[in-house]
């Protein structure tokens, strides 16, 4: 498998495979993010869905949620909700 510098984890990890988004922001990902750097979004999308309740086929959470992810892959990181406490393992 190819190997990228990813920029959320800032290290030389195992590159994506497929574009795992539509437009720019999927290209850029790809180029950009690893696949477990994608992996820790996914677990943090879900988290923010079952959390805050979100529907993501309406229009206001998906922009939410598509705000959230460049934040997560290429900013500060994403929020995480009042009161969430993570599950045990």
């Amino acid at each position: 498998m190819a190997k990228i510098h990813c920029a959320k984890l800032k290290k030389e990890a195992e590159a994506l495979d497929y574009q795992p988004y539509p437009g720019d922001i999927g290209v850029k990902i790809k180029s950009e993010i690893s696949a477990e750097a994608w992996d820790m979004w996914v677990n943090h999308q879900t988290m923010l869905i079952n959390e805050m309740r979100l529907t993501p086929v309406d229009p206001k959470a998906r922009k939410f949620l598509e705000e959230e992810m460049e934040k997560f892959l290429f900013g500060d990181g994403s929020n995480i909700p009042e009161g969430y406490v993570p599950e045990e393992k």
